[in-house]
């Protein structure tokens, strides 16, 4: 799992990271910026939204480039829940957050589970469709990134909706519980933060 490091924090994690591990060399490879430490561990990391970085060897220079997009979203969906935004920068424009009642999984048998059953994927439903509904509108025309957590197979019914296909994805992926306002507020703050693999020796 990277660790997630906000750009007003970066440049103290890479100076605890040689204070750990002893006088660290840093490079640029393969649009990440690295450091190899004299034991042995080593870090790369990655400016958020997929972004390639080719600057200098620095964490400075790193750390300036995480600035976020004019224009991008977040979209989180659990069978509990959604939630939705639209950003400007670090700013936040318009957001949605809604909770469904979906039945948890039953152990009666027969008839009754398959009953029960129906009706737990029609409550599923109609929560993906209400998420549908208000993502098509907060997201409409977005012109950069959306980043996506929550339940991979919930976000991708709401995504196979005709009016969010122009949605470009990112790589990061954000394991949240059931949305509320506080995990997409903390949503937002992790996609706009520095990913980084960590190999400790």
């Amino acid at each position: 799992m990277p660790v997630l490091v906000p750009a007003e924090r970066f440049e103290r994690w890479v100076l605890n990271f040689g204070a750990r591990h002893g006088t660290t060399e840093l490079a640029v490879a393969d649009g990440a910026l690295t450091g190899v430490a004299e034991d042995g561990s080593t870090f790369a990391a990655r400016l958020p939204f997929d972004t390639s970085y080719a600057g200098a060897a620095d964490s400075k220079a790193f750390r300036e480039q995480m600035g976020a997009p004019d224009d991008w979203g977040v979209l989180l969906v659990r069978k509990g829940g959604f939630a939705v935004a639209r950003l400007h920068g670090g700013t936040t424009t318009e957001s949605k957050v809604g909770q469904r009642h979906v039945q948890g999984r039953t152990k009666a048998g027969g008839q009754s589970q398959q009953r029960f059953a129906r009706r737990r994927g029609n409550q599923a439903r109609q929560a993906y469709e209400a998420a549908a509904d208000h993502a098509a509108r907060i997201l409409a025309g977005l012109r950069g990134p959306l980043v996506t957590g929550g339940d991979h197979t919930a976000v991708d019914e709401v995504l196979a909706d005709a009016r969010l296909k122009h949605a470009t994805r990112t790589d990061l992926w954000l394991a949240v519980p059931d949305p509320r306002r506080g995990v997409l507020e903390a949503a937002v703050a992790d996609a706009q933060a520095a990913r980084i693999e960590v190999e400790n020796r």
